[in-house]
């Protein structure tokens, strides 16, 4: 993995929660008040109760001040790669539900090795594309590549056609001053061909050619996401977990008939 890379992203993250980069290689886990930076990601939004980061070697965990002492302990009880996992969060998540929180989110974030980006193809033609490209695709089937609500954040995206027709989508959006993030569409009728992780290895290309970092993101359980990830040259960099206030994470809950009625 690109040492560069590594450290913009620890920087960043250290942005995010409010601690130092140099804690995340820390010999031992570290506690921190949680402050959302002023570059933090731009998707980033509080209220956030607790925030747990490993890059691989410790916990980070910077906590709102109700909720640190829980959270030291825990990161204090359990090697720290089972903090992110059960039956150990549960223990995490009953004294956050004491105090009025809950987990939230929990990620897999990806880096690319730029050494081995590899030039893959799909069989259809590709096409790079810009915000300009972007107007009429903010539709469903395109939402992973594009995000309608943050349009301004979109600004680089490589397309799969089949005689003009768009099949795939790769897009990338500037979710932090050094580092865009990848996301990626392939029409149903035209997945298991190849075409998610060409987009996506040609996309992270193009990102790092402009001197920005490309990264993606994923949930454990999306192995076709996490596949492509692999596949397109990137490798697991960090993980991170998520504490909110409980009614939020309860209307997350909801379902749209569900918020409807409300």
């Amino acid at each position: 993995m690109d040492r560069d890379m590594l450290r913009i992203a620890m920087e960043q993250s250290a942005e995010d929660i409010g601690c130092r980069a140099e804690d995340f290689l820390s010999p031992g886990n570290v506690v921190v008040p949680f402050r959302l930076g002023k570059r933090a990601r731009r998707y980033l939004k509080e209220p956030i109760t607790c925030a747990l980061v490993s890059y691989g070697g410790n916990v980070v965990a910077a906590a709102a001040d109700d909720v640190r002492a829980v959270a030291a302990e825990y990161i204090g009880r359990y090697e720290y790669y089972h903090c992110f996992e059960t039956p150990n969060m549960q223990w995490l998540n009953d004294r956050l539900t004491e105090k009025g929180h809950r987990i939230c989110f929990m990620a897999e974030y990806f880096l690319p090795d730029t050494n081995r980006l590899p030039h893959l193809s799909c069989g259809y033609e590709t096409r790079l594309l810009g915000p300009a490209d972007f107007e009429k695709l903010y539709r469903p089937e395109w939402s992973n590549a594009l995000c309608e609500r943050r349009r301004e954040l979109d600004v680089l995206g490589v397309g799969a056609y089949d005689h003009g027709t768009l099949v795939g989508l790769a897009g990338c959006s500037a979710d932090c001053e050094r580092m865009w993030q990848i996301g990626v569409d392939v029409l149903p009728a035209y997945r298991r061909q190849g075409i998610a992780s060409a987009l996506t290895s040609r996309l992270a290309r193009e990102i790092a050619e402009r001197g920005k970092v490309p990264f993606y993101c994923s949930a454990w359980s999306n192995i076709r996401s996490v596949r492509n990830a692999v596949k397109s040259g990137f490798a697991p960099a960090w993980v991170e977990m998520t504490a909110k206030p409980a009614p939020i994470v309860d209307d997350m809950n909801k379902t749209d008939e569900e918020k409807e009625k409300a």
